[in-house]
């Protein structure tokens, strides 16, 4: 189905991401980033927000995650191929790469909003006819970075060649090009030669996000590369504006060339405004958006007390209105669901009535997946007869620190196991699908990242939204989610409010023994109180009222976008 020219006429925001998950059966997506990229165009389409967007096209790059029997990863290398869902854009674009054209095509995918509103997105792809052999690979593999050519070359496709496959179908009347990180900055080369050579115009229409307060998370070039790939067709302008002690930072480009710069949570736009003090830096919370991620059994729930609630996701605030014995079927389902799964994958089967704590994350060394295990034999007193743990998550292929960490989750669970007789499954291969019944049919959501390097993280947002409570550091959302309601789970460790706290120092030991107290003293009593556990499941839904892509979307409309809407919806209104 072509897109009609009134929808490209209507148009006014581009929405440039190097991944986009929009679906499980579709990886163009690596992580969290693509996946709150998917859940931003499933709002904006749902919102009926004049968007289109735009990312790469790979047909590669993906691994199919299995483990040996000493907890070792293991990597199928996964390849996926376009189905009869896309269309292909007949017309391709050139740019040119060092002194060569290269044509770059896009396949059409669309997402229907809730009331029909279509979103296009654009994925970009060199693998078409009239292409040398090697273009056609330039795309073909997820965040290459076999080579620093390899990274920035598909950061010219994506951010140049973004802009002009749009002009060229006729998407004329964009009034902001949102880049959804540093990896889409090149976009402003093409705006910068559309407008003539006119700075102001290009900040005028640019909007930037980013979300990593890691400065290693920053893509960064030789000032070299960067002139041999675009020769001599790079203005001096620009090189000077992306110019970083003698490198060339994609990150600055996008905030030199913006309007509007946002982190995407406070805590990270206050991290973000130390690395850049130049810059102006406002902060919209990430969301995650609601009816996709949330259960069956919840949504039921839902659907009974509040018909309209997906399109007023206000009323769960009121969610202590919820009945208990509703609540409690529905979890239990869920759970139940859950473990039915892991019996099935799994060669250590889970006891349906202990405590079931899930952690489900990208293996990065800061996100400290083996710190619940610093004093081992504590927490298998603990944990004995009460508690039970599932993991899941991958290692990049390169990362043997991430790797190690697994090895460790599973010697650490045969270790608790021998001894203590204490449950911990590690899941193979962990996608959208399965985080979908980790955040419904855990019992505790667990995160322990060092503090002040998680810019916001959602995967918790999704536990709450399906009255799964949190244990975790305050850092990212969790830093705002506690203050605005404690009984929505657990904080391990202070929040922020004294800098000079010792506990804030991501001490392993100081950080592992407020989580065993929390454990033994809170969690395991809670639940053992029936009518206790539930009302703070109830409190835990009544966060996702605010921590949704619908008021996130709109919070970009009104302060981003400047579209003319109702004053964006505040939680507690």
């Amino acid at each position: 189905m072509e897109i009609d020219d009134s929808l490209r006429q209507n148009t006014t925001v581009a929405y440039i991401s190097m991944e986009i998950g929009m679906d499980s059966n579709i990886p163009t997506y690596s992580g969290g980033l693509g996946v709150l990229s998917g859940d931003t165009v499933r709002s904006a389409a749902d919102l009926e927000i004049p968007m289109v967007a735009v990312c790469l096209c790979y047909s590669s790059g993906y691994f199919y995650q299995l483990f040996d029997e000493t907890g070792e990863q293991k990597e199928k290398e996964v390849e996926w191929n376009f189905f009869y869902e896309f269309d292909k854009v007949e017309k391709p674009i050139c740019i040119k790469i060092e002194n060569k054209n290269v044509k770059v095509s896009a396949w059409l995918y669309k997402v229907i909003g809730q009331s029909g509103h279509i979103l296009p997105i654009y994925l970009l792809t060199t693998d078409i006819d009239g292409n040398e052999d090697w273009m056609k690979k330039m795309t073909g593999s997820l965040y290459d970075s076999t080579s620093k050519w390899n990274r920035i070359v598909q950061e010219i496709i994506l951010g140049i060649g973004g802009v002009r496959l749009l002009n060229s179908l006729g998407y004329n009347n964009i009034k902001t090009y949102h880049l959804n990180e540093g990896h889409g900055s090149f976009a402003t080369i093409e705006l910068f030669n559309m407008f003539g050579g006119d700075i102001e115009k290009v900040k005028s229409s640019v909007a930037f996000t980013t979300h990593t307060p890691v400065p290693a998370g920053h893509d960064r070039f030789d000032q070299s590369l960067v002139k041999k790939v675009f020769e001599s067709r790079i203005p001096k302008e620009i090189l000077k504006l992306g110019e970083d002690n003698g490198q060339f930072n994609m990150t600055r480009l996008g905030m030199n060339l913006s309007k509007y710069r946002n982190g995407v949570s406070k805590k990270h736009a206050e991290i973000t405004k130390k690395m850049f003090p130049q810059y102006e830096i406002d902060y919209i919370t990430n969301g995650i958006h609601l009816p996709f991620w949330v259960s069956k059994p919840i949504s039921q729930i839902f659907d009974k007390k509040w018909p309209n609630w997906t399109a007023n996701p206000i009323v769960l605030q009121n969610a202590i209105e919820l009945d208990d014995l509703d609540l409690f079927d529905a979890h239990i389902e869920n759970k139940f669901g859950l473990i039915s799964y892991q019996k099935g994958h799994s060669w250590n089967l889970l006891d349906e009535e202990l405590i079931t704590i899930g952690f489900a994350r990208r293996f990065s060394t800061y996100k400290r997946a083996v710190l619940i295990f610093h004093d081992i034999d504590r927490l298998g007193k603990i944990c004995k007869g009460n508690v039970q743990f599932i993991f899941a998550g991958k290692a990049h292929p390169k990362d043997q620190a991430g790797k190690d960490f697994i090895k460790k989750i599973y010697e650490s669970g045969e270790y608790l196991y021998n001894n203590y007789g204490v449950k911990v499954v590690l899941m193979e291969n962990y996608n959208m699908d399965l985080s979908q019944m980790l955040v419904s049919g855990c019992d505790i959501w667990l995160n322990t990242p060092e503090r002040y390097r998680e810019a916001s993280g959602t995967s918790g947002m999704k536990a709450a939204l399906n009255g799964v409570l949190n244990l975790s550091i305050q850092d990212g959302w969790w830093l705002e989610g506690y203050k605005m309601n404690s009984m929505a789970g657990w904080s391990i460790g202070p929040n922020d409010s004294n800098p000079e706290d010792p506990a804030l120092s991501n001490n392993w030991e100081i950080d592992a023994k407020a989580f065993y107290d929390i454990l033994e003293n809170e969690v395991i009593p809670t639940y053992l109180n029936h009518d206790e556990w539930l009302f703070r499941c109830k409190n835990a839904i009544s966060l996702a009222a605010y921590f949704n892509t619908h008021r996130m979307v709109e919070e970009y409309a009104d302060k981003a976008y400047n579209l003319k809407r109702q004053k964006p919806w505040k939680y507690g209104n």
